[in-house]
């Protein structure tokens, strides 16, 4: 089974045409979310895919997305309204 990895992924970007092609492909990437900011837990391949597939979208000269690697040895502390995940293959317990 292909290992999966918690990434953080966010965005801003200028123009509002640009900004929705964006959110719908993270959208199918993300377990979830807020405005600019997606958790997504992602195979190598996955994320290959996010990155090419938002490159064809962004300018990079006016905008910027960053996906970060999140270690998830540590236990994940939730403050306020959770979002309960949308992929049913993990199980979340916090």
């Amino acid at each position: 089974m292909t290992q999966r990895q918690l990434y953080l992924a966010a965005y801003d970007i200028s123009s509002n045409r640009r900004l929705r092609k964006a959110l719908y492909v993270l959208r199918g990437y993300a377990s979830g979310g807020q405005k600019s900011v997606f958790e997504c837990y992602l195979t190598h391949v996955e994320k290959s895919c996010l990155l090419k597939n938002v490159s064809t979208i962004i300018d990079p000269y006016e905008d910027r997305f960053i996906v970060l690697k999140l270690s998830g040895g540590s236990h994940i502390h939730i403050l306020g309204k959770a979002v309960l995940p949308q992929d049913g293959y993990f199980y979340y317990i916090g």
